[in-house]
């Protein structure tokens, strides 16, 4: 079964290595393509956000005034606030870690056991002076561990986006979702963000951190020839998955 699987795997891997050879082949000299605009909503994986939501209030209006109790100011809200709209993301992440561990223990045992008197002489005669009855048994044993961890990272990015407002959710929040891509030459750099915000926290300039962004989502990325360069071969990464050594 192992054999048949690891045969099934390989096929699968040059098949996918020849596809990829082929579609590698076909844009020779050519700049990677940009992606089609589309509703993020109908791309393949897109789910709604489900959260626990409070119970809803209705609107509700004093006596001869225009005002009323969901708004957030008297005059026309500019910033983003139904599906379709858009703000600006400003992206800033300066991150860093430093982690260092150092493990080590030792142990070390020794047990010995003899005999004496008549059954230690009868012992040492019979063996004829090779055992030593006050050491018949004996055991030793030692053990010796370390290990070393180190993690030294440190990120930082700096960058706007502009998202679409994708989804309300019954408590005001907004689901958002920007792409934004850039191409140089042969080389696209992608950026996407995505998340839920506050319409609180959203600046009176419709622009809004990327910190307050919850259960954020930033991937920033690219592709085409020097990203190909960068990576390992496809056969190199089905031996590194396969080999166990």
């Amino acid at each position: 079964m192992n054999l048949f699987k690891l045969a099934a795997l390989l096929t699968l891997t040059a098949s996918l290595a020849a596809c990829n050879t082929m579609d590698q082949l076909a844009s020779v000299g050519q700049a990677p393509p940009l992606t089609a605009i589309a509703d993020p909503t109908t791309t393949a994986g897109y789910q709604p956000v489900h959260m626990p939501m409070p119970e809803a209030i209705s609107d509700t209006y004093q006596a001869n005034s225009l005002y009323r109790t969901s708004a957030r100011g008297f005059f026309k809200d500019e910033r983003a606030h139904r599906i379709g709209d858009i703000l600006t993301v400003m992206v800033t992440i300066d991150d860093s870690a430093k982690i260092a561990n150092t493990t080590q223990s030792n142990r070390t045992s020794t047990n010995s056991a003899g005999m004496g008197g008549i059954f230690g002489v009868a012992v040492d005669n019979i063996s004829a002076g090779s055992i030593d009855p006050s050491a018949m048994i004996e055991f030793d044993s030692g053990l010796t561990n370390r290990g070393n961890g180190s993690v030294n990272r440190s990120e930082s990015l700096e960058t706007s986006v502009a998202a679409v407002v994708t989804q309300v959710l019954p408590n005001g929040n907004l689901v958002i979702e920007g792409r934004q891509e850039v191409r140089v030459n042969f080389e696209v750099r992608d950026l996407i963000v995505a998340g839920i915000v506050r319409p609180s926290d959203i600046q009176a300039n419709n622009t809004i951190l990327s910190s307050k962004i919850a259960e954020a989502r930033i991937s920033y990325g690219g592709r085409g020839q020097i990203t190909n360069m960068q990576q390992p071969r496809y056969g190199q990464q089905a031996m590194d998955a396969i080999l166990p050594f």
